[in-house]
């Protein structure tokens, strides 16, 4: 477990967005800087779509930037279920690189998922952000309780992609995932995490606290997280 995680708490999501917004303009222009490039893991779903909007508006070389989702469902690219969609349509732009880690609706997760690994393999790894978000049921990325979860947990370190069914299939999305392994997560050079309301913040707590005994796979990840983690928490 990594000895450094720091919450910062915020009153509103507002306040949440424009905090992280800076935290990753710091990682952008520092791998800028080193290498010439920076590489993004970005969540999808509503919850980070302000911050990323107002990202977006920050003035950096984009065509430098590529942007991966941290995970997606295997839907067409134009459902709205689609988070590289989500990602594309503001970033693109902006003249950035997004890129697709599914390749649209597939009937063989499995297969998708080492589809996925091939396109990651071709990158300039490691990223150097991962940014996460969590769910009520502790789940991150698309590391979700069902048959592939201890393929996104214990797959090597070269893996960076599985696919996954989630069992329970969630309500609001059901559809078959990829998703980063915990090992793809990481081997990140910073990790974020934003999370709001009083429910997943004691969720979060009581995986940090159990860690890789953890029953959620927020804490089976950060459990063996070496580098600081920065996890940002609105009230709202």
């Amino acid at each position: 477990m990594s000895e450094e995680i720091e919450w910062w708490e915020y009153e509103t999501a507002d306040e949440l967005a424009e905090a992280i917004v800076g935290d990753i303009g710091f990682v952008i222009e520092s791998a800028l800087d080193a290498r010439g490039q920076a590489l993004l893991a970005l969540p999808g779903g509503k919850s980070p779509v302000k911050a990323l909007e107002l990202l977006a508006k920050q003035k950096f070389d984009w065509k430098r930037i590529t942007i991966i989702p941290t995970d997606d469902r295997l839907v067409a690219l134009d459902d709205p279920l689609s988070n590289v969609a989500m990602l594309a349509k503001i970033f693109l732009p902006k003249g950035a690189r997004v890129m697709p880690i599914a390749s649209g609706a597939a009937a063989d997760h499995k297969a998708a998922g080492k589809a996925a690994d091939a396109r990651l393999q071709d990158l300039h790894w490691p990223p150097d952000l991962v940014w996460l978000g969590v769910g009520t049921d502790g789940h991150t990325a698309s590391i979700l309780p069902g048959p592939d979860l201890a393929d996104a947990l214990e797959a090597p370190k070269a893996r960076r992609a599985v696919g996954v069914l989630p069992d329970p299939m969630p309500k609001e999305a059901p559809a078959a995932r990829v998703t980063l392994t915990k090992a793809a997560i990481l081997s990140a050079r910073v990790i974020t995490l934003s999370l709001s309301g009083k429910e997943k913040r004691k969720v979060v707590e009581r995986a940090i606290k159990d860690g890789a005994l953890s029953q959620y796979p927020i804490g089976r990840v950060l459990a063996d997280a070496e580098q600081a983690i920065d996890i940002h928490w609105s009230e709202e």
